[in-house]
């Protein structure tokens, strides 16, 4: 049974402007036990989240979208964070093989249809793998882009409970957590990449721009879409 909606709203209320841990403390052992899932994309500041439920429960659920399109970097900094962190409950999910024959044969999609892209790569494959939970939690933070400015850290994605346990966070917060607890960065991170998504999708941040700013340049595009209202999926390989 799927969580009442007005529970995103009284968990806001309770636990809306509690520490990061507290969060996490209370939804991984209270609120959801066994029905919450950790997603991440093990990008730039991924590390930060990951070490905090580590420290919590190391078996905590954790989603990785392997699209089959991410950077060499974000796959070994993946394998280095887990065993540095000794997570055991990272399951990696993504496309079919058939979807991907189906509707990005040419592995051109990207560059023609970046919402298409996502939505068979990245949303499809998480809405499946989410089915079994009741919420998850994500590393969003609301000085990433103007579009995160008022995020919450408690809200409805209809099925599911939605945490953000550091969305208030800094990015000098983040900084400090790091430095503090001697996290290994993603290598990418000392290139310009403050936010790493897929390969063709993503490029170095110059000084001044957002966060995300690298994310889908040349497109109107901000977000994979996972945060976003369901859309329709493509059918098939359409390229214009």
């Amino acid at each position: 049974m799927a969580p009442p909606p007005d529970l995103a709203s009284d968990l806001q209320r309770r636990l809306g402007f509690a520490p990061p841990r507290q969060v996490l403390a209370a939804t991984l052992r209270d609120v959801f036990p066994g029905r919450i899932a950790v997603v991440s994309s093990f990008g730039a500041d991924s590390a930060v989240l990951l070490h905090l439920v580590a420290e919590i429960d190391p078996a905590t659920p954790v989603l990785f979208i392997d699209t089959g399109r991410h950077f060499l970097e974000t796959l070994a900094y993946r394998d280095r964070l887990v065993a540095h962190l000794g997570l055991t409950g990272v399951q990696s999910i993504g496309p079919t093989a058939e979807e991907v024959t189906r509707l990005d044969a040419d592995l051109g999609r990207a560059a023609w249809d970046p919402d298409g892209c996502c939505a068979f790569r990245k949303v499809a494959p998480l809405q499946r793998a989410l089915a079994g939970f009741d919420a998850w939690i994500t590393g969003r933070k609301r000085f990433q882009s103007a579009d995160r400015h008022d995020l919450p850290v408690f809200e409805f994605d209809l099925p599911h409970v939605k945490v953000n346990p550091l969305a208030s966070w800094s990015a000098a917060d983040i900084a400090d957590h790091v430095a503090r607890h001697r996290l290994p960065a993603h290598p990418l991170v000392a290139q310009g990449f403050s936010s790493i998504g897929c390969a063709p999708c993503t490029s170095a941040v110059a000084f001044g721009e957002e966060a995300r700013a690298g994310r889908w340049r040349g497109f109107e595009k901000t977000e994979c879409g996972i945060h976003l209202p369901p859309i329709d999926l493509p059918r098939k390989q359409s390229n214009p």
